[in-house]
C-alpha cells in the first residue's frame, strides 16, 4: 500500500505541476498535451514518468536539449511524500482512536489527499503569481460537496462553521484593513473549513498567521522584504491548513491536558 500511495503521489505532483503552470494562465489543464514549454514539442509517454525521466534526461528536452525546470521534480516528489505522510498518519489516528466512529477510513484518506493536493497547488500559484485562481477554489469546493459527507470524519454543523469561521475572520481583516488580504486567501479558508470543520480551521487559520509573521519578519530583518512588500499569504495557510488535517486533534487535546482541562 505504501508503495501504491508513493506512485500516486507522484503521477498526482506531475499533474499538479501542469495546473501550477497553466491554470494562472488560464489555460486548458487537459489540451494541449503535456509539451516542452520552450521547443513545444508533446512530450511522448515515456517522458511523462514523473521523476523518472526528469532524472534519465538530467533535466533536459528530448527533443531541443532545453533545460526542464527543478520545479516539476520538486512538487511531484513533494507531493509523493506528503501524500505518504497523510496516510501514515491516518494510519496511526485510527489505531488511537482519534477517528470519530462515524468515519470511513478509504473515504477520509481520498478526502485528505484531494484536500493536500488543493493546498499544494494554492501555494506554489500564489508564490509565483500571487493569486489563488477562482477554478482551483472550485475544484477544492466541489471535492468538499462530495467527499467530506462519504468520508464521515466532519458532520455537516461543524463543515459550515468551520468554513463561515475561517473565511469569515480572513474577510473582516480584509474590510479593516485595506489590501491586507487578497480575495483567493479567503476564498481558500472558506472552503479548507469544509474539510477541517470548527475548530481545527480556526487553529490552521491561527497556526499559518503565526507562521507568516515569523517568517514575515524574519525575512525584513535579513534585508529580504521590506515592510510594504506584498508577501503571499497562501503558503503559509497551506501549512497552517495541513499542519492541523495530520495532527489537529493532538494538538487539541496536548491544549486541553495543558490547561488542566483535559
Amino acid at each position: 500500500m505504501i508503495l501504491l500511495i508513493l506512485v500516486l503521489g507522484l503521477l498526482c505532483g506531475s499533474f499538479l505541476s501542469v495546473v501550477i503552470y497553466r491554470l494562472p494562465r488560464r489555460e486548458s489543464i487537459v489540451r494541449p498535451p503535456s509539451h516542452c514549454p520552450q521547443c513545444r514539442t508533446t512530450l511522448a509517454w515515456f517522458d511523462l514518468a514523473p521523476l523518472i525521466s526528469y532524472l534519465a534526461l538530467r533535466g533536459r528536452c528530448r527533443h531541443c536539449g532545453g533545460r526542464v525546470g527543478f520545479r516539476y521534480p520538486a512538487v511531484e516528489a513533494l507531493t509523493a511524500v506528503l501524500f505518504l505522510t497523510v496516510y501514515l498518519m491516518l494510519q496511526y489516528k485510527a489505531g488511537a482512536g482519534f477517528l470519530p466512529e462515524s468515519a470511513r477510513p478509504f473515504w477520509v484518506l481520498a478526502k485528505e489527499l484531494f484536500f493536500v493536493a488543493g493546498l499544494i497547488a494554492a501555494a506554489f500559484i500564489d508564490l509565483d503569481y500571487r493569486i489563488i485562481p477562482n477554478r482551483l477554489v472550485l475544484g477544492l469546493l466541489a471535492g468538499a460537496v462530495l467527499l467530506v459527507p462519504l468520508a464521515g470524519d466532519v458532520g455537516l454543523t461543524a463543515a459550515l462553521l468551520g468554513s463561515a469561521a475561517a473565511g469569515g475572520a480572513l474577510l473582516l481583516l480584509a474590510v479593516l484593513f485595506r489590501d491586507g488580504m487578497g480575495g483567493g486567501d479567503i476564498k481558500l479558508a472558506a472552503v479548507a473549513g469544509l474539510y477541517l470543520g470548527w475548530p481545527m480551521s480556526m487553529l490552521g487559520l491561527f497556526i499559518g498567521a503565526l507562521l507568516g509573521s515569523f517568517l514575515g519578519i524574519l525575512m525584513i530583518l535579513a534585508g529580504r522584504r521590506s515592510r510594504k512588500d506584498f508577501i503571499p499569504f497562501g503558503p503559509y495557510l497551506a501549512v497552517g491548513f495541513f499542519i492541523v488535517l495530520l495532527w489537529g486533534e493532538q494538538i487539541v487535546r496536548w491544549y486541553g491536558v495543558s490547561l488542566g482541562v483535559g
